[in-house]
């Protein structure tokens, strides 16, 4: 049966029917597969906004703190940059509803994993200097 409210306990399915915690161990090692998974998904992040910031700089140039991540209007990255950021943003949906559905398992170790797990992540890989978006322009529209 599933639950219909959050709880607290090591019985819990996660994702699929094969996936279930009976003892302390296999539910342990669930909050890590999902702590990781979580971790994961920030790594691809800050790839995908590395990729995407290193193909819009220019050649000579690496990108820099004051360089914004967002492509100003009038630069053009190549149709590969596109196909390429395009695959990693799949990756990152699918690794993000795979997350979301775990959490719906509405067991409060699976969300505290989960969310933890994220929050490690961006410290540990989207928490750089340049993540401190410096927007030039003052309207509030762009």
């Amino acid at each position: 049966m599933m639950h219909m409210t959050f709880y607290w306990g090591k019985k819990v399915t996660v994702l699929f029917d094969w996936w279930k915690t009976e003892s302390w161990t296999s539910y342990a090692l669930t909050l890590l597969v999902c702590f990781l998974f979580a971790v994961f998904y920030q790594y691809m992040e800050d790839r995908r906004l590395s990729f995407l910031a290193m193909a819009v700089a220019p050649p000579h140039q690496q990108p820099s703190i004051a360089a914004p991540l967002i492509p100003r209007l009038g630069t053009r990255v190549g149709k590969w940059v596109r196909v390429a950021t395009a695959v990693l943003v799949g990756v990152n949906s699918g690794i993000a509803y795979m997350l979301m559905l775990a959490v719906m398992s509405f067991n409060w170790g699976v969300l505290i994993a989960i969310v933890l797990g994220f929050g490690v992540g961006y410290f540990l890989f989207r928490a750089k200097e340049y993540e401190a978006l410096i927007v030039e322009d003052t309207c509030a529209c762009s």
